[in-house]
C-alpha cells in the first residue's frame, strides 16, 4: 500500500495492499476500497462507503459525503461504487437516505468528469458518461450507456433511459426514454430522435436501428393518435425487437411522464 505521509486514513478503513493515496487525502471509518484504485490528492471519502477495483477517486472530489436533504438525521446509509470508473476532480457524491435506496450505487466503467454531482440514492448504471458539471438530483436512475453533456440538470426521480444523449446545458424533468437524443434549456427541452451514431459505436445492427427509428415515429410524430395508442401500435408492430419492447415499456412504467418531441413540456 501507499499512503503520503501527509494522508489521513481512519483505522477502520479497509483498503487494499495495492491500493494508492496522494497528499491530503481523507479516508474516513467504515470506507472500503478495492484493488489497484488511486485517490489523488485532497480528495475526501466518507463512510459508509464500499469502492471496487481500479477506480480513479480524483482531486477534491467528495465521496460518501453526508445526503444533502433536510430530513436526514445521521442514520447508517451507503454509497456502492462498482469497478474500473474515474471520478475525477471536485466531482461530489452523496450517500443515501432511510426515505429512499438507504444507498447511492453507481456501477462499473463509468466516467463521471470534473464537477459532476451525484445524489443521495442515485442509481447509475455502467458505462455512463457525465461531462463536467452535469448534476442529479436526488433518486435518479440512469440506464447503461447514457450520455449526459456538461451544466446538465436532472430532476429527482427522472429516470434517463439506456443509450441516451443528452446535450449540454440542458434542464430535464421528465424521464428521458431509451435510445434518444435530446437537448435544450430547461422549458424547452425537447427530443429531436434516436441516437443513430451512438447505437452504431455500441454495436446495434442495421436493423435494429430502423425498427427503433420507426417506432420513434410512431410514438412521437403520428398526430391523429393519442400518445398511449401510439405507444401500443410501436408495440405490436415490433414484437421481436427487444429493443422496442424497451422503448414501449419505458413509457409504460413512467410515473413523472416522458419529455416529448415538441417544445411544450
Amino acid at each position: 500500500m501507499s499512503i503520503h505521509p501527509t494522508a489521513a486514513v481512519d483505522p477502520k478503513a479497509e483498503i487494499h495492499s495495492s491500493v494508492v493515496v496522494g497528499p491530503y487525502a481523507v479516508i474516513g471509518a467504515n470506507v472500503r476500497i478495492g484493488a489497484d484504485t488511486t485517490v489523488e490528492a485532497h480528495a475526501v471519502i466518507s463512510g459508509p462507503t464500499g469502492i471496487g477495483e481500479r477506480n480513479l477517486i480524483g482531486s477534491f472530489s467528495v465521496v460518501g459525503g453526508t445526503p444533502q436533504d433536510l430530513g436526514y438525521k445521521g442514520e447508517p446509509t451507503e454509497l456502492i461504487i462498482g469497478s474500473d470508473n474515474q471520478i475525477r476532480e471536485f466531482a461530489s457524491i452523496h450517500r443515501g437516505t432511510p426515505g429512499g435506496h438507504a444507498k447511492t450505487v453507481i456501477g462499473n466503467n463509468n466516467l463521471l468528469m470534473a464537477y459532476t454531482h451525484v445524489a443521495h440514492d442515485c442509481v447509475i448504471g455502467n458505462h455512463v458518461i457525465m461531462a463536467n458539471v452535469a448534476t442529479l438530483a436526488g433518486h435518479v436512475e440512469v440506464g447503461d450507456r447514457a450520455s449526459i453533456g456538461g451544466l446538465v440538470a436532472i430532476h429527482q426521480f427522472c429516470r434517463i433511459g439506456t443509450f441516451s444523449y443528452i446535450g449540454g446545458v440542458s434542464g430535464i424533468s421528465l424521464d428521458v426514454p431509451p435510445y434518444v437524443i435530446i437537448a435544450g434549456t430547461r422549458n424547452r427541452t425537447r427530443i429531436s430522435g434516436i441516437n443513430k451514431v451512438g447505437l452504431k459505436r455500441n454495436g446495434f445492427s442495421r436493423e435494429t436501428i430502423k425498427n427503433l427509428d420507426e417506432a420513434f415515429r410512431i410514438i412521437f410524430r403520428t398526430p391523429h393518435l393519442l400518445m398511449k395508442d401510439a405507444i401500443e401500435v410501436a408495440r405490436t408492430e415490433y414484437p421481436n425487437c427487444p429493443e422496442v419492447q424497451t422503448l414501449v415499456q419505458f413509457f409504460l412504467d413512467s410515473k413523472r411522464g416522458v419529455v416529448k418531441q415538441t417544445d411544450e413540456d
